[in-house]
């Protein structure tokens, strides 16, 4: 059997994918995880392993997957990794570009670069503890650079379109989405 790829995504798999969620809308649900212990000062270790997909843990991940995160020295770190606000844009910048390429693939358009830059302000003031607008980003701008040697301007511009309609990232920076927090004091 031949593998159709384009853009390193299994078309033919894309497509089955689509038609089995289409078939049992349950195969679309998932549980996604992230965990975070303190070790000193602003710096955590972060880990991402299993995931839940339509009822079931997927443990396919031979390893978790670690993150550090941090605060630069300006902010009492000692930039051991990046911080939260830093990787809540680089979620963003993975979400277009992933959703960018694999519907590229799906519409035949073959990609030969794809980058994302995604910046956003934030005043700390808030969460300081100090009188400010809000302790979260008050603008984030993502800017795109593609090239496809098949596909021209408007057709690639409606790709962008799409894919910030669709992002999952980007619909929960846009949208209200609740959070509920609990501690447990040990």
């Amino acid at each position: 059997m031949t593998t159709t790829t384009d853009n390193g995504i299994d078309v033919e798999r894309l497509g089955a994918t689509i038609d089995a969620i289409k078939d049992d809308p349950q195969l679309a649900t998932f549980t996604f995880r992230a965990r975070s212990n303190w070790e000193e000062g602003t710096h955590n270790i972060g880990e991402i392993s299993t995931f839940t997909h339509a009822g079931e843990t997927d443990e396919s991940r031979s390893a978790s997957f670690v993150l550090h995160g941090d605060e630069p020295p300006v902010l009492l770190g000692s930039n051991k990794g990046a911080n939260a606000v830093e990787l809540l844009l680089q979620a963003l910048a993975f979400c277009y570009a992933v959703g960018y390429v694999a519907n590229a693939a799906a519409q035949g358009i073959h990609i030969t670069r794809m980058e994302y830059e995604v910046e956003g302000e934030l005043d700390v003031r808030p969460f300081l503890g100090l009188e400010g607008a809000r302790p979260g980003f008050t603008a984030i701008r993502a800017h795109g650079r593609v090239s496809s040697p098949n596909a021209g301007q408007e057709q690639l511009q409606a790709l962008c379109q799409y894919v910030q309609d669709t992002s999952p990232v980007r619909d929960c920076l846009a949208n209200a989405v609740p959070v509920e927090t609990t501690l447990d004091v040990i």
